[in-house]
């Protein structure tokens, strides 16, 4: 990475002036070289995240605004937020992790618009901690049947987000959808050891046992933005909660 390149330069430089030509003991010469250093690594790393978070930020608002637009609206926009995240690129060799938070971003707006091809590369380089993009690298694994990378894949996101109910679940979603239910069951206990007493979680392990499919849809939006469910049937939870709560609020009133 260029920054700390660069800041190594810095502090070798400042301690051979230190050292060599003011003859300063060698500990001192280094000791200041060192704060050259840190101090020039600081100010690169604000100064690029500055430009990031500045194109970012632009590219958020981007997204904002087309939620009260009509559908072709929507997509120009995320296309548009796409292209200016794009540009963020540039400053990847700069710092360490921004290219994987940026790949991560585009990697998930081209996912959720279901341009899954485009979505991949930037998710392979996606950065491991975002859990929702890894996952949804996971399940484009499943899809081409790539076992092995889509377990890969979990595996490293669980080790980097292990407190995440629905990364687990998902998880073992994908291995029971590949046929592999005790795999998945596994995985369930795995993550109510990391999470103990998650109601979702022991739901669907008690379901896993009883050779019946998961339950995803209590984890809502966040559960359908990996398209291996339609939308619909979370309208249809939630007008059957709002007829069921509509009944209950007529049996009080009697």
């Amino acid at each position: 990475m260029y920054n700390i390149i660069i800041s190594l330069l810095v502090g070798a430089a400042a301690y051979a002036v230190l050292a060599f030509s003011l003859k300063l003991a060698w500990w001192i010469a280094l000791s200041v070289a060192l704060l050259f250093t840190a101090a020039v690594f600081f100010l690169i790393s604000r100064i690029i995240m500055k430009k990031v978070e500045a194109i970012m930020a632009g590219a958020m608002t981007d997204l904002q605004t087309q939620r009260a637009t009509t559908k072709e609206k929507q997509i120009q926009m995320v296309d548009r937020a796409i292209r200016e995240m794009q540009a963020a690129l540039q400053y990847e060799k700069w710092q360490v992790y921004v290219g994987g938070q940026i790949n991560s971003s585009i990697g998930m707006l081209y996912y959720i618009k279901r341009d899954f091809n485009a979505a991949f590369p930037y998710l392979q380089k996606g950065f491991f901690k975002n859990w929702v993009t890894m996952g949804m690298l996971g399940v484009y694994y499943m899809k081409k049947n790539k076992k092995e990378q889509m377990k890969e894949t979990f595996e490293k996101a669980v080790l980097g987000s292990p407190k995440e109910s629905l990364l687990w679940a998902l998880y073992a979603y994908c291995l029971n959808e590949t046929a592999e239910p005790t795999k998945a069951i596994e995985m369930l206990n795995k993550g109510l050891k990391k999470i103990p007493g998650d109601a979702k979680l022991t739901e669907n392990l008690a379901l896993l046992k009883d050779g019946k499919k998961l339950k995803m849809a209590d984890y809502g939006e966040m559960w359908y933005q990996f398209h291996l469910e339609p939308p619909a049937n979370l309208q249809k939870q939630q007008q059957m909660a709002s007829m069921t709560g509509g009944m209950k609020r007529k049996v009080v009133r009697r």
